[in-house]
């Protein structure tokens, strides 16, 4: 059930809920390998981790970058996959195609192109950590294109863990958390979801990505999980 020694990789691990699993993998004693599309930001969050972790410049929208970077990493014991852009709330009427097609670009499709050239480089015992949301069983007007991505993520993880078995395949579902996801939002505006959202929890606050970042360790660890999705929301569910 340790991670001291292991080898893990996560993809999009440069800020918010990945950054933060990066960092507790590493203090936990993991070989950390962290993968973003932006090399600026790669080269800063590796300097901020433990020495000997390294990072790569991937970019997750394109099948041929991501089969060169496992073929160029070799064996590694987990992966987590929380790359995701922006997001962007907006009802049906008002999302443009295109819009939406990039949103599961990445946050599908890039999750589907890791299992399909990644699955195979993984050791023994290891494991596959995909990214859904609360949005998957509650959303909310506007949420039509982020509640279908994580719909499709959960279902994609139990084919795979069907599918890839015995590698372990699971899926984190957060709720709300503080990260650059939102930063697309007016500050005063973000500022007003977080404080609405932390008043309707039972928990009374919304979440800091470290908080996150633990679901995806118990999943690595958890060796006798698959095919499950993790919900850590704050209760949202039963409010």
């Amino acid at each position: 059930m340790s991670l001291v020694g292991k080898r893990i990789v996560i993809l999009g691990g440069t800020s918010g809920i990945g950054f933060a699993t990066a960092q507790l993998a590493a203090r936990e004693g993991a070989c950390v390998v962290i993968a973003s599309s932006n090399a600026k930001r790669v080269e800063a969050a590796v300097a901020r981790l433990p020495k000997g972790n390294e990072g790569h410049a991937v970019d997750l929208s394109r099948e041929s970058s991501i089969s060169d970077f496992f073929e160029q990493l070799g064996a590694f014991d987990h992966l987590a996959f929380t790359a995701g852009e922006q997001l962007q709330l907006s009802k049906v009427r008002d999302t443009e195609l295109t819009v939406a097609q990039r949103f599961f670009n990445l946050r599908y499709w890039g999750a589907f192109l890791t299992a399909k050239h990644g699955a195979r480089h993984v050791r023994a015992g290891g494991s596959l950590v995909f990214t859904s949301g609360s949005a998957s069983i509650r959303p909310q007007a506007g949420w039509a294109l982020g509640a279908s991505i994580c719909a499709a993520m959960e279902g994609l993880t139990r084919a795979l863990a069907v599918e890839l078995a015995p590698i372990r395949v699971n899926v984190v579902a957060p709720g709300i958390v503080k990260t650059p996801l939102w930063g697309a939002m007016p500050e005063a505006e973000r500022d007003a979801l977080y404080r609405e959202s932390a008043a309707h929890l039972p928990v009374g606050h919304v979440a800091e990505p470290e908080e996150i970042a633990q679901a995806y360790l118990y999943a690595m660890r958890q060796t006798y999980a698959t095919g499950e999705v993790l919900r850590v929301d704050g209760g949202k569910p039963l409010v």
